[in-house]
């Protein structure tokens, strides 16, 4: 009963992936072991290795090779990762962007999974009662790179595999990891609760919550969000009832979650504390929560992460065998169970100072690095990979500080951080030298990238850009309030719009909800408006703004996937990125303008100047130029050919 009513839960509940013992393998003899760093650039790889501040990536170097490793159209994490996965390039495995747009209801939705409530209940007066289970399903195509080792008995463990929620359930064990969605369903809502009287009034929190609460004879009275209730017939969120009781002179408060009570002091991060909301009578659900109290004096502030998933006894399906996660979780402490750990959302709002975002991101890379060394330890055969998205998430909001002449650099405040992404690439070269030292005569390391990073100056407005070229056209040219979701365009008279990072789609007949373009006239009008795209100037800069712009057709293998796929894949000059308005059907009034957020540095432009990076302790029997390669290199170190099977597709 308990799992039906878990199942039940339209975003956050979903059935069980079955479990079970994985059987004894017959030894490979010999171990192959992929460590996966999310985001490595590799000039500043190099230029670390030349003055020597990486000497285990450095052994690397010279004992197996250092490339660099060319990324995918376009270069970002979800599309890169799925390409690695699968061996196959977008047109294959269905993934083109963070974000995806349905043709038929012109409605953006996350590129990687997708999540049915059950169907039937049973109605009893306000309550409802599942009959029968929810679902949630990747959308990831093709088939993972470790289905054909463990067809042949090679045990393989994958951990925190991006793009691979909900696990795929092929590998010997499982983590799951980037995709894998909060109890709420999101990808992190954090919660901040203060008493300070209009604080954040009339400020876009996006990806958090702000709760105004009361300072009653030192007592804070508050309340966690969990899902929706699922044996509710009107929709309502469910909630954990949690207190703070303060002690100013202290400068410490007492939480009490349940019959869980830590205490705090004013700059403390809590450990995790399981939360459990009630469902029903009898029914309830659980997670877990970090608490971070920023300040009692003048006002209350405290911090609550995500509801991440409770490892011990997940809501949805986080790893294979289903009891892998617990685990991990009894060995080494609970752990961020969120696919990115890191409140980039937090820094981003301004609820985190950039000390505060840094601490957190530090406890993220901390259990990460525990739960590698309970896995390595323990890891004698067959393949290990193994995910470290640390430095991609803390590069994305640190970058400025090591670049002087960004728009957001601010001397004062960025100094202390200059070498923040530096020491960061320090941490890792450890963990390459730790586990240099397990190594036999006759293992394999494998250190590879997704792709690069550098510094994002300028935000191209690309769906402004086509209204001001005429392909995109206002109900109300004159409105100044720009209701985001495309909610001011004239389908009838819009040849193309943009909806993602690197995308660009035409508004084609018979394929849109509203399509005007003729089928028959879709490649003039892509060369038309590529040609147009790459002779944009930067007016701040007099370069170009755009330096690839990629015709499906050239770069994508299609399968089946012609509905999803962009017409066009924009790849912005170096230092230039696609706006967050854009991305959402947003049209600001300028096309271009300079980036002053905290998010300072990316990689979502033109692929071939942000590359990944590539190292082994010796040379590959296969050789391996790109993130498309690899899988196939890696398969071909335990004589395994032919990978990916559906060649015929790609």
């Amino acid at each position: 009963m308990k799992r039906a009513i878990y199942c039940a839960l339209t975003l956050a509940l979903v059935a069980a992936v079955a479990t079970g013992a994985c059987g004894s393998r017959p030894p490979v003899g010999r171990k192959v072991i992929v460590l996966g760093f999310d985001g490595l650039d590799y000039d500043l790889t190099r230029q670390m290795i030349a003055s020597g501040r990486l000497p285990g990536f450095a052994r690397l170097a010279e004992s197996g090779g250092f490339s660099a490793l060319g990324t995918t159209i376009p270069p970002q994490s979800p599309v890169a990762w799925s390409t690695f996965i699968t061996g196959l390039d977008p047109g294959g495995h269905g993934i083109f962007d963070f974000v995806h747009r349905d043709p038929k209801t012109m409605l953006p939705y996350l590129s990687t999974t997708r999540t049915e409530p059950g169907g039937r209940t049973l109605g009893l007066g306000p309550w409802q009662l599942p009959l029968s289970s929810g679902t949630v399903e990747s959308l990831r195509q093709g088939q993972p790179f470790w289905e054909p080792l463990e067809a042949k008995g090679i045990s393989t463990t994958i951990i925190r595999m991006p793009a691979n929620f909900p696990p795929s359930g092929t590998a010997t064990r499982e983590l799951s990891g980037m995709g894998t969605p909060d109890l709420t369903g999101t990808y992190g809502t954090f919660a901040f609760y203060t008493s300070e009287p209009y604080a954040y009034v009339g400020q876009s929190l996006a990806g958090g919550v702000v709760h105004a609460v009361k300072v009653r004879d030192g007592l804070v009275r508050a309340s966690l969000e969990g899902p929706d209730n699922p044996f509710l017939k009107q929709p309502e969120k469910v909630r954990a009832e949690f207190t703070a009781r303060l002690d100013q002179a202290n400068r410490h408060a007492r939480i009490t979650v349940g019959t869980n009570e830590i205490l705090l002091a004013v700059g403390e991060w809590s450990d995790w504390l399981p939360v459990s909301f009630s469902l029903a009578p009898t029914q309830s659900i659980g997670g877990e929560v970090r608490f971070y109290l920023k300040g009692l004096d003048p006002f209350f502030e405290l911090y609550a992460s995500p509801v991440n998933l409770d490892p011990m006894a997940p809501a949805m399906p986080i790893s294979h065998p289903g009891s892998y996660a617990a685990e991990l979780a009894e060995a080494t402490g609970r752990f961020y169970t969120q696919g990115m750990p890191e409140d980039t959302k937090g820094l981003k709002t301004g609820v985190l100072t950039d000390a505060e975002f840094l601490a957190q991101a530090r406890l993220a890379a901390d259990e990460n690095r525990r739960q590698y060394r309970y896995v390595l330890d323990r890891f004698d055969d067959g393949l290990l990979f193994y995910y470290f998205g640390n430095v991609d998430q803390v590069s994305h909001m640190m970058w400025r500080a090591r670049d002087p002449q960004h728009p957001a650099y601010n001397a004062v405040t960025d100094t202390p951080n200059a070498m923040v992404v530096d020491e960061l690439y320090r941490g890792l070269d450890t963990i390459v030298s730790d586990t240099l030292a397990t190594l036999g005569p006759d293992d394999l390391l494998v250190v590879m990238s997704d792709h690069g990073f550098t510094s994002w100056r300028r935000a191209f407005h690309l769906n402004s850009w086509l209204r001001d070229q005429g392909y995109l056209t206002l109900i109300d040219p004159n409105r100044r309030d720009d209701p985001g979701f495309f909610g001011n365009v004239d389908w009838t008279r819009t040849r193309a719009y943009a909806v993602g990072l690197n995308g660009l789609y035409l508004n084609v007949k018979g394929r849109e909800r509203d399509g005007i373009v003729e089928p028959g006239g879709r490649e003039a009008l892509a060369a038309e408006i590529a040609g147009k795209l790459l002779g944009t100037v930067d007016p701040a800069t007099g370069g170009a703004a755009i330096t690839k712009v990629y015709r499906r057709e050239d770069v994508f293998h299609l399968a089946g996937n012609e509905d999803i796929a962009p017409d066009l894949v924009v790849g912005y000059a170096k230092g230039t990125r696609g706006s967050d308005e854009s991305a959402l059907g947003g049209l600001p009034p300028e096309v271009m303008v300079d980036n002053t957020g905290a998010w300072s540095g990316d990689h979502c432009m033109d692929h071939e100047t942000v590359p990944g990076i590539l190292l082994s302790n010796r040379a590959l029997k296969q050789p391996a130029a790109t993130i498309e390669s690899l899988a196939a290199a890696i398969l071909a170190e335990f004589g395994i050919n032919g990978f990916p099977r559906r060649s015929e597709e790609h």
